[in-house]
């Protein structure tokens, strides 16, 4: 079957892309590789019609992005039924890695504003892109950039003014 074996090819180089930008959502490399995997799944299912594309990686990108707010609702509602817990961190406070630091913060942003920061500057996606995986009009994923980048730069300039000073130096 030539669909299977362009699936195989199409799952090799995509697994590990996905597999990524699921671990820049959620930050647990656990989670990421379900969301790959599902994602890759689904899309199998639809095959047929995916592989018609130009970017069939844009189709497997959207289901995985789905597929996290599906999840995040769930949890939301889950969280309102049960005693509030504190979240750990994400990562170690004596860590002065920038990359941790920065980790660190994109994790408290809110999940619209990660997704469109994940797949703008990490992803390296366009403006209308973004705004077509997330269903959003390309003015409401720049201003969710904008702001998500203002408390960025808040969140590093309150939490640790040296990992920012760091972070200009490299532009």
């Amino acid at each position: 079957m030539p669909e299977d074996l362009e699936f195989r090819e199409f799952f090799a180089v995509q697994f590990a892309r996905l597999r990524r930008l699921g671990f820049w959502l959620t930050g647990d490399w656990g989670q990421a590789e379900e969301l790959a995997q599902e994602a890759l799944v689904r899309t199998y299912r639809r095959w047929r019609w995916v592989r018609r594309y130009d970017r069939p990686e844009d189709y497997a990108r959207k289901v995985l992005l789905n597929r996290h707010r599906s999840l995040l609702r769930r949890a939301l509602v889950e969280a309102r039924y049960r005693a509030p817990s504190r979240p750990e961190d994400a990562y170690s406070p004596e860590a002065k890695d920038d990359a941790l630091v920065l980790w660190a913060a994109t994790l408290k942003l809110p999940p619209r504003q990660r997704a469109v920061l994940v797949l703008r500057y990490r992803e390296d996606l366009t403006v209308a892109a973004v705004a077509r995986l997330l269903g959003i009009p390309d003015g409401t994923v720049k201003t969710l950039a904008r702001r998500g980048l203002a408390r960025l730069r808040h969140e590093l300039t309150t939490s640790d003014p040296d990992a920012m000073h760091g972070l200009r130096e490299r532009r």
